[in-house]
């Protein structure tokens, strides 16, 4: 599985990136960037916790 950010709609309250620092980071710009890589299986759980709390619904898991 894979996590998305979409640029346009996230508002970068960095949220994600605290429930989850494995698979969401911030960038330069303040808005959150997901690895390329597929999601490691031991961060699967919060990877989800992250899209599912993401304020704005940016995060998508696929």
């Amino acid at each position: 599985m894979k996590a998305h950010v979409d640029k346009d709609t996230c508002i970068g309250c960095g949220l994600c990136a605290d429930i989850c620092p494995e698979v969401f980071s911030m960038d330069d710009d303040g808005l959150a960037v997901a690895i390329d890589a597929d999601i490691p299986e031991d961060a699967l759980d919060s990877a989800k916790d992250a899209e599912q709390q993401c304020p704005s619904g940016a995060i998508s898991i696929e």
